[in-house]
């Protein structure tokens, strides 16, 4: 199933991503940090979404409350109650 997410706080204005039997796949972002942002889906395809939850969740960047990473985590959990 593919989802879109807006994201706030963050230089990065959306993740689309997709969950696939439980698992992450395909995460991508637009705008921000380009290879970082690259790495992060790298990492994460094909890991349990509760995994990444837990791993990401909390994240923060600088002096800001969340950061790209914490907004995948955010951005599953919506996914996850949706489903």
């Amino acid at each position: 199933m593919q989802f879109e997410y807006k994201t706030s706080g963050t230089c990065s204005r959306e993740i689309l991503f997709e969950i696939e039997d439980g698992k992450v796949k395909n995460v991508q972002y637009i705008g921000g940090c380009n290879g970082n942002l690259k790495g992060i889906g790298s990492l994460v395809e094909g890991m349990d979404v509760d995994e990444v939850i837990s791993r990401l969740e909390g994240t923060t960047c600088g002096p800001k409350n969340t950061s790209c990473p914490d907004q995948l985590a955010q951005a599953l959990k919506q996914a996850k109650e949706s489903m």
